[in-house]
């Protein structure tokens, strides 16, 4: 029974991974190729001889360049406020016990279960009223009010598992709740912090609802609305919205591969008690 249950495991694993890999193939055969061997023969053909030209065609066009600075900027701001901002609320909830704080926190939290398509008009027409349509800044708020909740639920959990001794210990000996958070629980808190700056990084990354919603100026697009900009004058080049949406993967990809140590630490914390 055990053997039946490890094969049928791995075959669903296998499955699994060949449905996620399956969109993948089809970036690269197509980025590899010219538009006219993609019209020809379809997307899923291997190339035979690979050509770098959709790349070097994007790149020299100047406008990926832009599209990656404006996600860069959204998307290292929004991720460094909203776990900033969640770990100062994870702190107090975990940490600093005051009368309606359970209701509080379930109504910070709360937040993670609201879909966004629920708010998309009235946002708009908030920003709108705000003059923040079309700017950049609009974008970092949206993420950074639906980053709060979940890196207010990461954080109050790990803070409720740091013994209070080690809190009362250090105010004891003069430090107050800045000083506490600062020098003693970030530092303990890197594995945690570490898994959600990933995880923040990338959601805000690959965000392309909102910015479809806010942004209308090209030159104010992130990348991933960018690469619907890469198309042909006269018709779909496929190869160039393929090779702009293979560079678009890079920094998330080389943001796991360096921390993906402290990311697997970070979820697995307060998994196992000892």
């Amino acid at each position: 029974m055990y053997r039946k249950g490890t094969i049928l495991t791995f075959i669903l694993m296998v499955i699994i991974c060949s449905l996620f890999f399956i969109p993948i193939y089809g970036a690269f055969t197509t980025a590899f190729r010219l538009n006219q061997e993609i019209i020809r023969d379809g997307f899923w053909v291997f190339p035979t001889h690979p050509v770098l030209d959709n790349f070097i065609t994007v790149w020299k066009g100047g406008k990926i360049q832009k599209f990656l600075v404006n996600t860069v900027f959204v998307t290292v701001s929004a991720t460094i406020i909203s776990i900033f901002l969640g770990s100062l609320t994870g702190y107090a909830f975990g940490k600093m016990r005051f009368r309606g704080s359970t209701w509080l926190y379930i109504i910070v939290v709360a937040g993670m279960f609201f879909p966004p398509q629920i708010v998309l008009i009235p946002l708009f027409k908030l920003f709108n009223s705000m003059n923040l349509l079309d700017t950049v800044f609009s974008l970092i708020l949206v993420h950074v009010g639906f980053g709060i909740p979940i890196c207010t639920l990461m954080m109050t959990n790990f803070f409720r598992d740091v013994p209070s001794s080690l809190r009362e210990s250090a105010m004891l000996d003069g430090c107050n709740d800045w000083h506490i958070l600062f020098r003693i629980m970030f530092p303990l808190a890197r594995p945690s912090l570490t898994a959600l700056i990933i995880l923040q990084f990338t959601w805000i990354w690959n965000d392309f609802l909102w910015p479809l919603i806010l942004i209308k100026s090209e030159h104010k697009m992130t990348i991933q609305m960018g690469i619907l900009q890469l198309r042909g004058q006269y018709g779909l080049a496929w190869g160039n919205q393929a090779a702009g949406a293979l560079l678009a993967t890079i920094p998330t990809l080389l943001l796991f591969l360096f921390m993906q140590k402290h990311f697997i630490h970070g979820l697995s914390m307060g998994a196992v008690k000892e």
